[in-house]
This record gives C-alpha cells, sequence and structure tokens, in this order.
C-alpha cells in the first residue's frame, strides 16, 4: 500500500505533466505577456508569473520534509516578481521577468525534486504540525499543507494559464 508522501507525489505528477503541456505553442514573446483577445487587454495572470510564483514552494516541500533545499530556494528577484503580495504586470518586450527558460526551469527542476523527496518521506512527518502558523488554521498538519502546495495550488494556478492560452488563441492543450 502506498505511503502518504506516494499520494501527494502522484498529485504532484499530474500537475507537472499538466504545466508541461500547457507550454505547448507558447513562445519566449508572449510569456510574459497579458492576453488581448479582440484587442481587449485581460489584466490576468500570465504564464511567466504563474511558473515564477509556483517556483517559489517547491523548496517549502523539500525543506520542511527534511532534506536540503539550498538548490531549489528562490532568489531575491524570483521573491520580489513572484512572491504571493507581487502583482503580475504586462512585459511584452520581456524587461521585467527572468527568461521563459530560467522560470519554467526553476519550476519543473524543484516541484520533480519535491515529488522525490515526497515519496521517500516517512509518514510520521506528515501528521507533524504546519510549521507555517500563518497557514495553520487552513492546514493544520504538514500532510495538509503539502498536499495543498503540490496539488490544490499548482492546479488554480496552472488552470489560470489555461485561461489565458484561451485568450491568446491557442486552446487547450
Amino acid at each position: 500500500m502506498p505511503g502518504i508522501g506516494e499520494m501527494l507525489a502522484a498529485s504532484c505528477d499530474i500537475g507537472l505533466g499538466y504545466g508541461e503541456r500547457l507550454l505547448t505553442d507558447i513562445s519566449a514573446d508572449s510569456f510574459g505577456s497579458f492576453a488581448r483577445p479582440g484587442g481587449q487587454l485581460v489584466e490576468s495572470n500570465h504564464p511567466a508569473f504563474i511558473y515564477g510564483h509556483l517556483s517559489l514552494y517547491a523548496c517549502r516541500v523539500i525543506k520542511q520534509l527534511g532534506e536540503d533545499s539550498s538548490a531549489w530556494e528562490p532568489s531575491d528577484e524570483f521573491v520580489k516578481h513572484f512572491s504571493h503580495e507581487a502583482k503580475c504586470i504586462d512585459d511584452p518586450d520581456n524587461s521585467i521577468y527572468p527568461s521563459m527558460d530560467e522560470v519554467t526551469g526553476k519550476f519543473f527542476d524543484g516541484y520533480r525534486r519535491a515529488s522525490e523527496v515526497l515519496r521517500s518521506a516517512d509518514d510520521a512527518l506528515f501528521s507533524q504540525e504546519n510549521p507555517n502558523e500563518g497557514m495553520r488554521s487552513k492546514f493544520p498538519t504538514m500532510g495538509a499543507m503539502h498536499g495543498f502546495y503540490v496539488g490544490g495550488h499548482v492546479m488554480m494556478h496552472i488552470g489560470q494559464l489555461s485561461a489565458w492560452r484561451r485568450a491568446m488563441g491557442l486552446g487547450p492543450a
């Protein structure tokens, strides 16, 4: 019978696969741009912001499950641009955000490592109290918090990308 980490990693892997598919036909030139269907600006999270924001969370899973997260810790630039307090900004000339390759690399590399760490984690870790006091009332245990980080949080923001794709005329992936 699979352990708790295996179950959470399965959700993480589904999000990674969907995140890869949704990048189909997205160019580096449009990666940081708001959609403009019919010339009407839609101020909604674009791919640079979505993948950049999500890239900040894999290291939390890795670290809180007792592994070295230093290779996946975000730079000050990523925190500035992509934290939960940051505002998504239209960047049609690609002068604000890091490159598409850098942003997506941080996202995929971090969550692939998080998936590995989840799979090897002892089940007892997931019953421990959530160390994030601000989120503890919503997610009382590490299992609940990490389930959100690798499941609901990823899919919520990746869903924004699905809508962005349609507004850009790219259709579903």
